[in-house]
């Protein structure tokens, strides 16, 4: 399988790839994935001395990582208030510490090996009423006692000088949030693991996983014997590898499109300080400027990752809703990729048995998460294992209805909050 047909395919860097495993072949760890999950815990352990190797079904970054809006958002999907009010004291303790780790985690690995992904500081949380205003307040200072001290109130006459769009009445503006090309972030740091010394393999699909003292991991023309593995597939994980992970998340599709190159004067007219925004909807839209001067507007969720059929239709309306003043703008690219979404709205990130690690469901906030999730997975793999065990501790919750009907009752929850969202309570 190829990379989709999207903008970050058609401007990615020059690189190497990788061959497919036709070997029998020994490691210490093997990870089952080379999206960002699955390389950031390969970084981690390769930098560490880990001999290390990835298998992957289809290309680096062929899912999530290689199509996603490219945004670094801190925190979870659900905030450290809903932690706390849910699972205690000490667990929003120990998840609110960790929050803003991951895209510390990014920015390091763009300065220490030098990958050019256009990174840009700087994500505006957008809020259509007062209610969610109110809310942006309260997630400041929550944010605040956690550590985040480069966080910016936006009132209204504030967003309009970020945004150019009537749409919004005010916002929240995370200095230490931004946005990048993440299929050029998943590639350069597939090469910093090959500079340690760790193998990755693609178009390997893994076909089975006996486990036992060693594991066996197999291809359709090649094996790995391993100390350790790790499932890094999220929504690509094929259901019958593990039915331990895939039976309490549903893989969902989300759509991004990217307009014609606008002249820098109109794509700074949008977006005068070039930051990343999403609104605070159930059912975000999110967008921002690509390093060649386009917008890219994404948002839209298909339960069950179902690809629609024309994705441009979808999102030009969100698009022109925004910004009007775009109306006969090409759009030259459009297309869809899958995330993982849990029904706590937390990462599913733990052990099957002492030498078998998961990371998966990061449920939108896969960018950042998936980098502190390799970072906390190598932690526990050296014997500390004390930052991991904070999130493996969280309940796995199944869907309401069951494999049958989790898709709509899901669809139909969904569509209640999006109600209340254009209702403004």
């Amino acid at each position: 399988m190829e990379h989709v047909n999207s903008y970050y395919v058609a401007t990615v860097n020059p690189h190497s790839s990788w061959p497919p495993l036709q070997d029998a072949i020994l490691c210490d760890v093997c990870i089952i994935g080379a999206g960002f999950a699955g390389l950031s815990a390969a970084l981690h352990l390769t930098e560490a001395g880990y001999d290390v190797v990835v298998l992957e079904a289809a290309k680096v970054g062929f899912g999530a990582s290689g199509r996603s809006g490219g945004q670094m958002v801190n925190s979870y999907s659900r905030d450290v208030d809903v932690i706390e009010q849910r699972y205690g004291q000490e667990s929003a303790r120990l998840l609110g510490s960790m929050m803003f780790e991951g895209a510390g985690v990014i920015r390091d690995r763009i300065d220490r090996y030098a990958i050019a992904c256009d990174y840009r500081p700087g994500g505006i949380f957008a809020a259509q009423n007062k209610r969610q205003l109110n809310a942006l307040r309260a997630q400041r200072k929550r944010w605040q006692q956690f550590g985040n001290s480069e966080l910016e109130m936006l009132s209204e006459t504030g967003i309009r000088r970020e945004i150019a769009s009537e749409r919004y009445k005010g916002g929240l503006l995370d200095h230490r949030g931004g946005h990048l090309h993440p299929l050029n972030l998943a590639l350069g740091e597939a090469e910093a693991i090959r500079r340690h010394g760790g193998r990755i393999y693609e178009q390997s699909e893994v076909i089975s996983v006996t486990y036992g003292i060693p594991h066996v991991i197999k291809t359709a023309r090649g094996s790995v014997t391993a100390k350790i593995v790790i499932f890094a597939g999220n929504a690509y994980l094929a259901p019958h590898l593990e039915p331990r992970l895939t039976g309490n998340s549903i893989p969902c599709s989300s759509h991004i499109v990217t307009t014609e190159p606008l002249s820098a004067d109109r794509a700074l007219s949008l977006l005068p300080n070039n930051r990343c925004v999403e609104d605070v909807n159930y059912l975000p839209d999110y967008f921002r400027l690509t390093a060649d001067n386009r917008l890219l507007y994404g948002g839209g969720v298909v339960y069950g990752a179902r690809e629609p059929g024309d994705v441009a239709s979808i999102l030009r309306p969100k698009l022109l809703k925004t910004f009007p003043q775009l109306a006969g703008v090409n759009i030259d690219y459009a297309w869809s990729g899958n995330f993982l979404l849990t029904l706590s709205r937390l990462p599913q990130i733990g052990r099957l048995d002492n030498s078998v690690f998961y990371m998966q469901g990061d449920s939108g906030h896969g960018v950042t998460l998936t980098h502190l999730a390799g970072k906390l997975v190598r932690e526990a793999i050296g014997g500390r294992p004390q930052r991991f065990d904070a999130f493996a501790r969280l309940p796995h919750l199944p869907f309401p209805g069951g494999r049958r009907l989790r898709v709509p009752l899901t669809a139909i929850g969904a569509a209640w909050y999006s109600l209340r969202d254009r209702l403004g309570v």
